[in-house]
């Protein structure tokens, strides 16, 4: 729902009820019983200063209720109070002043009270007054003071409506047009990567129109892993390590780049010196098997590499726990950004 501008409704609603007032209190020389005038006067007072002081844009059922009431025993009190409809002057103010609450009770959110209020109001003027005396009388012009409010309110909440549906629209569109960005930014990364990686082999091949001897074949293999490399583990590669995983690769050990996503969080910048150190540990080992995998998420690690050598012979006899030997384990802990 749209928020109303407060300040500005109390303003006016204020300067009609003080307005209202003071054509209440002209009427009393003329009544036949000003003491009831006084008693109207007091409850319109009283209900206008409950409805101003609500915080909420809606307001609370029980004061909504009260200005239904206290407008209907405002009409009730006041046409007791004069020798007929056809008294002229100030002797029906409170009809405004039922307009003033029942307006303002629309305004914050409360509509059943409202029309309620102007039924008992428009019902009470007909009784005692006639067909006639509802337009005489002025309730058929505060009906339609109501109604302007009712329409109004609803004017503004389906704009307000389609406001936030339009922004939402624009939010979603901005994020669409964000992933959208990040994964062209994502594809021409892995194309150049690739590119550049599998390009001398492809010319290869295309030179050799397909015939490749076993070097060249061992060869497709390293590049084939080394593209999955940039898939699956490409927070973990820098050019010195990349270099070092492709040398092991092609002596013939096993090696496994595995990102988990547990440095997603950590600035690129940071991981280029640990990526460096792991890059000089590799270049003294001569492992069979090589495994380098990020930590988890919230651990104070940031990189777990492991390097082992596994005994042939254990290993033909099904003791391969007992035939691997570990060459490296090394855990370097997690970059942590400068202070401010």
């Amino acid at each position: 729902m749209i928020p109303m501008p407060r300040p500005l409704i109390a303003l006016l609603a204020s300067v009609v009820a003080a307005c209202t007032i003071c054509a209440g209190v002209l009427s009393l020389p003329s009544s036949l019983h000003p003491e009831r005038v006084v008693i109207a006067l007091a409850l319109f007072a009283v209900a206008f200063v409950l409805t101003l002081l609500g915080r909420r844009s809606a307001m609370s059922p029980l004061v909504s209720g009260l200005n239904a009431g206290t407008s209907f025993a405002m009409a009730l009190l006041c046409a007791s109070s004069m020798s007929g409809p056809g008294v002229q002057g100030n002797a029906h103010w409170y009809i405004g002043a039922a307009g003033c609450l029942l307006v303002l009770t629309m305004l914050r959110r409360r509509p059943a009270h409202a029309w309620i209020g102007v039924g008992l109001v428009v019902a009470q003027t007909l009784v005692w007054a006639g067909p006639a005396g509802v337009v005489a009388v002025g309730a058929a012009p505060m009906a339609l003071w109501v109604a302007a409010a009712y329409f109004g309110v609803r004017s503004l909440s389906h704009a307000m409506r389609d406001i936030q549906q339009f922004a939402r629209s624009e939010r979603e569109a901005v994020e669409w047009q964000a992933a959208q960005d990040a994964h062209h930014f994502e594809r021409q990364v892995r194309l150049t990567q690739t590119s550049r990686v599998a390009l001398p082999m492809l010319l290869h091949i295309a030179e050799t129109d397909g015939d490749l001897d076993d070097a060249a074949r061992a060869e497709c293999r390293v590049l084939e892993q080394t593209i999955r490399d940039e898939i699956r583990g490409r927070r973990l590669l820098n050019e010195a390590l990349r270099d070092q995983v492709i040398a092991h690769r092609r002596r013939g050990a096993f090696v496994q780049v595995l990102d988990d996503g547990g440095l997603d969080d950590v600035d690129p910048g940071l991981m280029e010196p640990i990526l460096d150190e792991v890059a000089a540990k590799l270049a003294h080992v001569h492992s069979d098997r090589i495994i380098i995998r990020t930590a988890p998420k919230g651990s104070d690690k940031s990189v777990t590499v492991v390097a082992i050598t596994i005994d042939e012979t254990a290993a033909a006899l099904g003791l391969e726990d007992e035939g691997e030997e570990v060459d490296l384990w090394l855990e370097l802990p997690r970059p942590q950004p400068a202070p401010a």
